[in-house]
């Protein structure tokens, strides 16, 4: 059905991190490029009225999926254009943004691509937004500050594997974020 995670990030520079993507070496040992598999055209969009918290976001995932295409919108009018010009694989959706409800604007989502994935983010891990999100059409449900980022990251891990995009090197973790 749909998972519950929460997730701080805080509010400062990410520090610079070693790439997630498997790189090899050629016969003299040099590094070549990183190998993916079906996930150049992965869109995500993050749809959050604070642009700091949506902007650690979209550097958390830019630094574990570098191949992934992100875009941000902060409010719904924004990230309903974006997805009428290039409909995204995955959205994470504020419960609360100025002018629209974010669970509205997910239950019309839903109704034109139903194949969407969305992540509803919430400040309020309450049963009640947890019901919400998923009478609306949501796929998950993230409350910002009780998830750790690994939680996150195995999330969309996770999709992409049931979408099934797939890509070599997707073990390991760091502290970096």
């Amino acid at each position: 059905m749909w998972t519950v995670f929460t997730i701080t990030i805080p509010d400062h520079k990410v520090k610079p991190r070693v790439d997630r993507l498997s790189r090899g070496t050629d016969t003299n040992h040099r590094t070549t490029q990183p190998v993916m598999k079906d996930t150049a055209m992965f869109r995500t969009l993050i749809v959050e009225d604070n642009a700091i918290f949506r902007h650690s976001l979209r550097e958390m995932i830019h630094r574990h999926f570098p191949f992934m295409s992100i875009d941000e919108a902060g409010e719904g009018t924004e990230a309903k254009e974006k997805i009428a010009a290039c409909c995204p694989d995955l959205i994470f959706m504020d419960i609360k943004l100025p002018g629209e409800n974010g669970l509205e604007l997910t239950r019309h989502i839903k109704q034109e691509h139903k194949k969407v994935i969305i992540i509803i983010l919430t400040a309020y891990d309450l049963p009640e937004y947890r019901k919400a999100a998923y009478h609306y059409g949501a796929n998950y449900l993230v409350a910002k500050g009780s998830s750790s980022r690994d939680e996150l990251i195995t999330t969309v891990e996770s999709i992409l594997g049931q979408l099934g995009f797939e890509w070599e090197g997707k073990t390991g973790r760091d502290s970096a974020f």
